[in-house]
């Protein structure tokens, strides 16, 4: 084994190499974006009080339900096709179906923004209004900032992601806090730092992006041999319908909160999610991106059964090791809670530390599961994850809204465990149904 393993290592040295460089640039990335976007619960919760921070919680369902629906599904579809448009050498025609895609998809949300800011004056609500507009112009410009981020990821330019992800980050608190003590302590003074973050960001995903064109020759124009935005849109619009029973997912916990406890229990829980549940699914997010655009490059474009078969049998074990990780961190934090709480978020927010491990487990499980998912995704089968998308989110929101209303903050933690549960499960059964993973 060991002579075997010696040979592995010198007959692909090169490629050793190099993925240990990304997984380097990788990891350095996920440490500076989660330390920052810790830092950022310590520093608003200090500003903010639990009422407060619920309405900023509430707010985001809004950018939850843009880059879910109007934005998210055509960001993957634009990662998706990158390594196929480079094998056939049309990154020009493939950057202008994105840009097509891209201004489609902002008009959607501009078409969105215009009927709510109507519904709230209208309805005479206007003291949401400018809460509402900055958490739109902030969607867009994540929107953006995600798609040029997916093509730099899908490019491999591990270098670039990393920057601009700790950046991020790490802007948003400095200009959040400074738009706070400028403007007061409000939802809607965070959400415009947030924008300004995103602003910024997205400036200099572009500057590099052009950099990484002009290295590739996709600054010119250059025949168009395929239709790039039919494609996109054929893997796309499956993830785009699916968003809306997913952002229904995430929204239905806060606003179950609001109607049945109270803001301030929103605030509370919307600090506990960005302790244990935001942090585990960045962390798996960020791992996958690495592993994703090497997947794409294995499958290539579906003409090579055997490559699509071998991509499939990598993402089920990576899977299963996210099962096991999952336990073994909820582990952690069963006894943690209490000292993780005290160091990461303000006094007034404690008293929900205990719900910390539950709340792992649902995350670790959920992320499992859109690992097993992107089976789906590197066979350009979005399709058949839209009974699960559309009927598994549609119960677990009822049951969201149901132990909510019976049990309070209790009932919903239990209930997202058991969504995730079923998430995971009813995947499993996709999968193993349309034949992608042998038993």
């Amino acid at each position: 084994m060991i002579n075997k393993t010696a040979h592995y290592i010198k007959q692909n040295r090169a490629r050793i190499q190099q993925l240990s460089k990304e997984g380097s640039w990788i990891l350095f990335g996920s440490a500076i974006s989660v330390l920052g976007s810790l830092l950022l619960v310590r520093v608003l919760t200090e500003y903010l009080q639990p009422a407060e921070y619920g309405d900023l919680a509430l707010g985001l369902t809004i950018a939850g339900l843009v880059n879910q629906v109007a934005m998210g599904g055509v960001t993957s579809g634009i990662g998706r096709f990158y390594s196929i448009a480079t094998e056939k050498g049309d990154l020009w025609g493939y950057l202008s179906a994105s840009k097509r895609l891209m201004g489609y998809a902002t008009l959607g949300v501009a078409a969105i923004a215009l009927v709510l800011m109507t519904g709230l004056f209208a309805t005479g609500q206007s003291q949401w209004m400018g809460l509402a507009a900055a958490v739109f112009v902030f969607s867009i410009l994540s929107g953006y900032n995600s798609a040029l981020g997916g093509i730099q990821n899908a490019a491999r330019q591990r270098a670039i992601v990393a920057l601009h992800s700790g950046m991020d980050a790490w802007l948003k608190i400095g200009l959040a806090v400074g738009v706070v003590l400028w403007l007061g302590s409000s939802s809607t003074a965070v959400v415009i730092g947030y924008a300004l973050s995103a602003l910024l960001v997205t400036s200099s995903q572009l500057f590099f992006l052009k950099r990484l064109m002009q290295r590739h020759g996709g600054g010119t124009h250059s025949p168009c041999t395929e239709d790039w935005v039919r494609q996109m849109w054929l893997f796309s619009w499956p993830m785009m319908a699916g968003g809306l029973f997913n952002w229904g997912y995430y929204a239905s916990q806060r606003w179950a909160l609001e109607l049945f406890v109270s803001t301030a229990d929103v605030g509370k829980f919307y600090a506990l999610t960005q302790i244990a549940y935001s942090p585990f699914s960045m962390a798996g997010s960020l791992f996958m991106s690495m592993l994703i655009p090497i997947l794409y490059a294995r499958a290539g474009a579906l003409g090579n059964h055997q490559r699509i078969a071998n991509v499939r049998g990598i993402l089920f074990k990576i899977a299963a090791l996210g099962v096991g990780a999952t336990f073994l961190v909820a582990g952690i934090t069963f006894f943690w809670h209490e000292a993780i709480f005290k160091l990461l978020v303000a006094k007034q927010y404690h008293d929900v530390s205990v719900y910390m491990p539950m709340i792992v487990i649902a995350a670790g499980l959920l992320q499992s599961s859109m690992a097993l998912g992107s089976i789906l995704t590197t066979a350009n089968k979005t399709k058949n994850a839209l009974p699960l998308a559309i009927y598994g989110q549609t119960i677990i929101v009822l049951l969201n809204m149901i132990f909510t209303y019976l049990y309070g903050i209790t009932g919903l933690i239990f209930s997202m465990v058991f969504g995730a549960a079923l998430h995971i499960i009813w995947m499993y059964s996709i999968i193993v149904k349309h034949g992608h993973v042998k038993l």
